[in-house]
């Protein structure tokens, strides 16, 4: 492509013809020689006579202008010009088009489709084969059209994982297939790996190598981790630029199943750092709801860290060595454990044969000494998968031989006879206090109270490993409480008893503090490859490189030396993985994680993602020229007088409203733009099923009566609209239900849809699966969805944060249900730099309408009434299905009012601020 004064040209040598325009215009200006005068008698019979038609004796010469300007534009449109064209230098050989494709470049992965799609375009002017090569999957590339490639740009994907040494040496080996040399435009994540120094000679071997590349860091969230009683967070970033906010939110499921957002927390990028920490301090039942922490804003599994069993409700089986009579509860081994669990656990009754088949998280033994080998046999079983064993001593453990010549598979140390009483009447000594836990120790950070004593406890035999198995000790060095692995389980002792007769720290806040440590620490299934050797897990749902989760399918199960020690790549995915009833998260981003920049040598250039969409202006050129070649006519006819002056006027007018690419305005258009512009009118696309098509008429008729009664808005009739055939400016919504039989629009109706979309109106996309699939690809109708949103000039998406403005444009909401309860509703994604300012209570949100909104609870449905007002379809049963709906209608006006108002809710609550700065 040749540009000239800014715009491109496709075919520059047609150019050439303006060079003929002069000699045009001597030809066309030229005169024949002026006649001889004669005086001829005759002629005076001819004074007085009038000539009603004439004939200029010369071309005007603005009617040459007109003639050389129709010509001009002519050839100039021919010429194939293109506004905003890319001036990236083409080459005229093979054209090798590399790309990470990680979870590091799925945020921008819409802005990087469009890029590609430039470098397709022109290439495909060049006649320059390309071929596609994906460094996270590699297979060997194979050059192809341009065009080709153009159509499968919407099943290119990012990967959850980064490419390795492996990755890229299978990238090298598939190089060697290609022969000959080529230019290569490598699409980098802006992330460094190990291989990538070895890619880049081999490709600048074979030809020139240009790195496009993000400017912006690639922010990531490190595992959750639970310490000193709160969830940990970490987000770290490439590069330390400036101070920086970013908000984490907590996913997961509320008391009705429903997945929502649970809570948030913002961390803040000091200047100079790379890691940001937050804490979210939470209860227990809130906190064993939590699915995942993600990063609000980023779409990327990296941005995003699944939780396991370290946070749900646990079952714990309590069983004591003696029961205390009826009425006597206080004095139960069991009274003060079960008050410190009720809020935090449910209970499993029964013995411990009984209980054991229902692998609970935790079993608690209170002084109970003696078991029966069966017992005994299954117990270490259950351990060995995972359990927790919690054991107490008492009067029967210290009186029975229990541990004392070896060690006991069931307990951690092994035992003295006897006990060991201080500060009693018969003691020369004082009770006991607590000594500061050791860093090691998971009660480390806790503090101890003065006033927790012990006067009593079991004494542990001397040992080697005594010191390790130690996790809290009185003042005096002695063991108060210890610990071993069994397996992928662990056995606890505490040395006194589980009630306050042999010490005071049953009564204590720190008791509840130190089991709470211990219940979180046996579930969060250390990854060390002692624990998990011979142990098989499978994946039960995996994540993509947007972060989506879905089902694993027939997916291999993964030895669990490898959820240890092994990389995330396309053997070991990250998501869920399950080994009985113990779950593991496995996360893109590990708790030792670092992100580092990806540095180029100085001879490799390096450019951004930015690209100005070109605009061709062929087609606009020949219509003007074939415009003026109209008016020439008319104007020939004028002049040669064989058309009126007025009636030539009335034909050059029309030539020049007439618009080749508009419709014919006959009166069937000319209606249904009367009656979609008259008043407020609600529109659907239609899909080509009929009774999909009837149920979203009958819905937005609903929603229309809704408005009408309880608003100031009163909308008539709603309509279908074709997207092929009619316009879209007259509505402020449209409803757009997805089927999956539904056709694609052409280019033409895209390029209206782009332009509704750009002039502020709003689409809802309704794939209507909330019943059986999340948002996403998971279903016929996401995965129709993403093939029909691909083409529109779509912003970036995120669910709908609890502050935005649709939460409160009319109603107070927070769950958007339709007919179905969905995950949840996406809407365009706040700015970066949105924060919450003084005088403000929500965030400075994005200030016009979000262009999208996308769910799939089928909310035609909810809304959809007959010609009577009755509801045509059931939604829920009973009082819950009439409230699901009404929530429904609520949903559905703050829908109308945001794309009517805007962000006005937000503007308002600016007016305390501004009236206290005025002294009001």
């Amino acid at each position: 492509m040749t540009v000239i004064a800014g715009i491109g040209f496709t075919a520059p040598w047609i150019l050439l013809g303006l060079l003929a325009l002069p000699v045009l215009w001597i030809i066309l200006r030229a005169v024949p020689p002026a006649p001889i005068r004669r005086l001829f008698p005759a002629v005076t019979l001819l004074l007085g006579l009038q000539d009603d038609e004439s004939v200029s004796d010369r071309t005007p010469w603005w009617l040459l202008l007109l003639r050389m300007l129709a010509a001009a534009a002519l050839i100039i449109g021919l010429a194939g010009p293109v506004l905003n064209p890319s001036r990236d230098e083409t080459g005229t050989g093979p054209l090798l088009l590399v790309f990470d494709a990680s979870w590091a470049g799925a945020s921008d992965w819409s802005r990087r489709l469009n890029l590609i799609d430039t470098q397709l375009t022109e290439a495909g002017r060049a006649g320059q084969p390309v071929a596609l090569l994906r460094l996270s999957d590699p297979e060997p590339p194979v050059f192809q059209s341009a065009e080709a490639w153009r159509s499968r740009l919407p099943g290119l994907m990012p990967m959850p994982w980064q490419p390795d040494a492996a990755l890229i040496e299978m990238a090298l080996s598939s190089l060697d297939t290609l022969e000959g040399g080529f230019d290569t435009h490598w699409f980098s994540d802006a992330i460094d790996y190990d291989g990538r120094e070895q890619l880049l000679p081999a490709l600048q071997a074979r030809g020139a190598v240009t790195v496009f590349q993000t400017d912006a860091p690639i922010i990531g969230l490190l595992p959750a981790r639970y310490e000193d009683g709160a969830i940990q967070l970490t987000a770290t970033r490439s590069r330390p630029d400036g101070v920086q906010s970013v908000t984490i939110l907590a996913q997961g499921r509320d008391p009705a199943g429903n997945m929502r957002m649970l809570q948030s927390a913002t961390a803040e990028f000091a200047e100079g750092e790379t890691q940001a920490q937050t804490a979210l301090s939470l209860p227990s039942e809130l906190r064993a709801r939590i699915t995942r922490f993600e990063l609000q804003s980023l779409r990327s599994a990296g941005a995003i860290t699944l939780t396991d069993d370290s946070l749900r409700r646990r079952e714990v089986a309590l069983i004591a060595g003696n029961r205390n009579r009826e009425g006597l509860e206080l004095l139960s081994p069991l009274h003060y454990l079960t008050q410190v669990l009720i809020p935090t656990a449910d209970f499993v009754d029964g013995t411990l044969l009984e209980v054991l088949p229902a692998k609970p998280d935790v079993i608690v033994l209170a002084d109970v000494a003696t078991l029966s080998g069966q017992e005994e046999a299954e117990l270490v079983e259950w351990i060995e998968q995972g359990g927790l064993l919690l054991r107490f001593a008492g009067p029967r453990m210290a009186a029975s031989d229990l541990g004392r010549d070896e060690e006991d598979i069931l307990l951690p140390v092994r035992l003295r006879s006897g006990g060991r009483t201080v500060g009693g009447a018969m003691s020369w000594g004082e009770a006991k206090g607590l000594a500061p836990f050791a860093e090691t120790s998971p009660f480390h950070g806790l503090s101890v109270p003065e006033d927790v004593t012990v006067t009593t406890q079991v004494m542990a035999q001397p040992d080697p490993n005594l010191a390790d198995r130690a996790i809290a000790s009185l003042s005096d060095g002695t063991p108060l409480v210890t610990r071993k692995a069994l397996g992928l389980g662990q056995v606890v002792l505490f040395h006194v008893t589980a009630d306050a007769e042999w010490s005071s720290l049953p009564l204590s806040g720190l008791f509840v503090e130190m089991l709470d440590r211990l219940a979180v620490a046996s579930s969060a299934k250390a990854r060390e490859e002692a624990q998990l050797q011979g142990t098989t897990w499978a994946p039960a749902q995996v994540l993509d490189g947007f972060g989506g989760l879905s089902d694993a399918g027939n997916l291999a199960g993964i030895d669990g030396v490898l959820l240890a020690s092994g990389e995330i790549g396309p053997d070991l995915r990250p998501g869920i993985y399950e080994n009985g009833k113990q779950r593991l998260a496995l996360n893109v981003l590990s708790e030792e994680a670092e992100l580092s920049p990806a540095v180029w040598p100085a001879n490799v250039p390096v450019r951004g993602q930015q690209r100005n969409r070109e605009t061709p202006l062929g087609g606009p050129l020949l219509s003007f020229a074939l415009i003026l070649l109209v008016i020439d006519v008319i104007v020939s006819l004028a002049l040669s007088g064989r058309l009126g002056l007025a009636r030539a006027a009335a034909l050059i007018l029309g030539a020049v409203v007439a618009s080749p690419q508009g419709h014919a305005q006959d009166g069937a258009e000319t209606g249904f733009a009367l009656s979609s512009t008259n008043e407020l009118v609600l529109a659907h696309v239609l899909t080509g099923d009929r009774k999909v098509d009837d149920v979203a008429l009958a819905g937005l008729r609903g929603l229309s009566d809704t408005l009408f009664y309880r608003t100031s808005v009163e909308p008539a009739a709603p309509i279908g609209v074709d997207l092929e055939r009619d316009e879209l400016a007259f509505f402020p919504l449209l409803y757009w239900p997805v089927t999956p039989d539904q056709p694609l629009p052409s280019d033409e109706a895209y390029s209206k849809l782009n332009a509704y979309l750009r002039s502020g109106g709003m689409i809802l996309f309704d794939t209507r699966d909330a019943d059986i699939a999340r948002f996403g690809t998971a279903s016929p109708n996401g995965r129709k969805l993403q093939q029909l949103a691909a083409p529109l000039d779509i912003p970036p998406l995120e669910p709908v944060p609890r502050d935005h403005v649709l939460t409160r444009a009319f109603y107070l909401l927070q769950d958007f249900p339709g007919r179905y309860v969905g995950p949840e509703v996406w809407v365009e994604a706040a700015p970066p730099d949105a924060q919450q300012i003084e005088g403000m209570p929500f965030r400075n949100l994005n200030d016009g309408v979000t262009p999208v909104v996308i769910g799939g609870n089928d909310w035609a449905s909810a809304w959809a009434v007959d010609r009577n007002g009755q509801a045509l379809l059931p939604v829920g049963r009973g009082y819950a299905g009439e409230r699901q709906r009404e929530l429904a209608h609520r949903f559905g006006v703050n829908l109308v009012m945001h794309v009517l108002t805007g962000n006005y809710k937000s503007d308002q609550v600016h007016v305390p601020a501004l009236l206290d700065r005025l002294g009001q």
